[in-house]
């Protein structure tokens, strides 16, 4: 069975600030319900492995459905995301044949230019496998590179996090960088709809999502993609 990677955060707080931040639950709920009725297993990891801290924004019923709760609520999900994940250095990429790369403003910490993530992308990539990303979890890949020392992404039509989107959350001072306007400076050919509506885009093996509300979107993309 093909199992995909679910990469999360590990950082809970803006930077220096206090105020919390985390994984954007529906972020990961939502693709996971998606894939995991489609027949794929999945696994979860973060850079550090061990717990991960959840955005209480994203915990608001306004942000959640059934799908969502259901996902949340199981024991797995539980177990094997929010308390145990995985290191991302003791992941074998040979056992994926895609990788997901969830928001919550606390990826913008602990998901650039990290080696692993980037040693775990590039083979996957390299073995015809798939990059995805939903809002925030773009800030990985702008500063990606391949073998061939190309930007992932330079060239290539995708979405994430608009520079709108940050302003209109309120948190346009506290990020370190903005996923829009780093994802152009690295030659993407960046489209996006209105404000937080649901939206996602494929290129090639390269499928990416705007924002929070984009997990089922990604998902579909990925499942009609593959044939299942």
């Amino acid at each position: 069975m093909k199992k995909i990677l679910v990469m999360l955060t590990n950082v809970s707080q803006y930077g220096e600030e206090k105020e919390k931040t985390g994984l954007w639950l529906a972020e990961a709920c939502e693709f996971v319900y998606d894939v995991q009725k489609a027949g794929f297993e999945v696994d979860y990891a973060s850079v550090n492995g061990g717990t991960v801290p959840l955005d209480p924004r994203s915990m608001k019923k306004i942000y959640r459905s059934k799908k969502v709760d259901e996902v949340y609520e199981s024991k797995d999900f539980q177990d094997r995301a929010l308390k145990n994940s995985l290191s991302i250095q003791q992941v074998d990429a040979n056992q994926y044949f895609a990788i997901y790369f969830t928001g919550g403003h606390g990826v913008l910490w602990d998901f650039p230019d990290n080696p692993q993530i980037g040693r775990v992308v590039n083979e996957i990539y390299e073995k015809d496998g798939y990059v995805l990303s939903v809002c925030h979890g773009l800030a990985r890949l702008v500063h990606l590179k391949i073998k061939n020392q190309q930007y992932l992404i330079s060239g290539k039509k995708i979405t994430g996090f608009t520079n709108a989107e940050e302003i209109l959350s309120g948190k346009l001072k506290k990020v370190p960088f903005l996923t829009e306007k780093e994802a152009k400076k690295a030659g993407a050919h960046f489209v996006q709809k209105f404000p937080f509506m649901s939206h996602a885009v494929r290129d090639g093996r390269l499928i990416t999502g705007q924002n929070p509300m984009s997990g089922h979107a990604v998902a579909q993309l990925l499942i009609e993609s593959v044939g299942k």
